[in-house]
């Protein structure tokens, strides 16, 4: 099972349901939880764990470089539809932060005039959680490093290849619904978009329906701080017919446990509440 943890902004309370409900699932299933951190740029699923990530690996894309047989025809950048290159009169110019390793320069140059350079990304980091059925991996992009996408493939592919097809998979995903969204979210079994119900939860929450939709992904919403705001978010959820999965109240002694660093399943309706989520999820997938 591979359930993505998404939202439309940050801020929402993505990786306190994520971090929370992998622990609760922790206790309930016999599979191996892997919590996996996608969100890259700026990872923190950390912050609320005890993990032991005694384990490194750099992570490398692959971006062209020229060879002797460059004519500078021009052909490669004419169809780099990044403007990752540019020819002068001497010399062809590549731009890495701009390039998407598409290899349609590669593939398509005349000359045959490109290699492969590997260039370092990040680190993938990852362990065990308290006990031996829980793991964590956490993507981390090399500071400067722009390309957030292949990192998150990486990360991904790396989880589902070390812990097995087998394992529970909950994949904290970026926020937003731009492309490193889609990455962390397009081979899930299910999608957790987690809002909140103030009008910008709104705004955010319909544009990561719609990407959701267009993915053609089975997706449900948690609505987290549940009593702040207003009713608006309830009725576009029954107008559009998208399943409410549960809710987190906003309440003091959540909020006192999350600036401690600490989980809230340990509060009795938190936990009855992810039950009932994790139904709701088993019977729409």
């Amino acid at each position: 099972m591979k359930i993505s943890v998404a939202s439309g902004k940050g801020g929402t309370g993505k990786t306190t349901f994520a971090v929370n409900f992998s622990l609760f699932l922790n206790n309930i299933k016999k599979n191996k939880i892997v919590l996996v951190d996608l969100d890259v740029e700026e990872p923190d699923c950390h912050i609320f764990l005890r993990a032991i990530n005694s384990n490194r690996k750099k992570c490398f894309r692959e971006i062209p470089k020229v060879n002797e047989k460059c004519n500078l025809c021009g052909k490669c950048a004419e169809i780099c539809e990044f403007n990752a290159i540019a020819v002068a009169n001497t010399e062809v110019i590549i731009f890495p932060d701009l390039c998407h390793s598409c290899y349609a320069c590669i593939e398509l140059c005349p000359q045959e005039a490109f290699n492969i350079e590997n260039i370092e990304m990040g680190e993938i980091h990852w362990g065990i959680i308290t006990s031996n059925n829980f793991y964590f991996v956490e993507g981390k992009l090399k500071i400067g490093e722009v390309m957030a996408v292949p990192m998150i493939k990486q990360t991904k592919n790396f989880s589902i290849e070390k812990f097995g097809e087998n394992s529970y998979f909950i994949f904290d995903s970026p926020p937003g619904t731009s492309c490193p969204v889609i990455e962390a979210t397009k081979d899930s079994d299910f999608v957790v978009l987690v809002t909140e119900s103030t009008p910008f939860g709104l705004y955010d929450l319909k544009l990561a329906v719609e990407t959701m939709q267009k993915l053609r992904k089975k997706f449900g919403v948690v609505i987290n701080k549940a009593g702040i705001g207003n009713q608006e978010v309830y009725h576009y959820c029954k107008d559009e017919k998208i399943p409410i999965l549960g809710e987190i109240p906003y309440s003091r002694g959540i909020a006192e446990l999350y600036s401690q660093g600490r989980d809230i399943i340990s509060i009795p309706f938190i936990k009855e509440s992810f039950r009932k989520i994790e139904e709701k999820i088993i019977n729409l997938v």
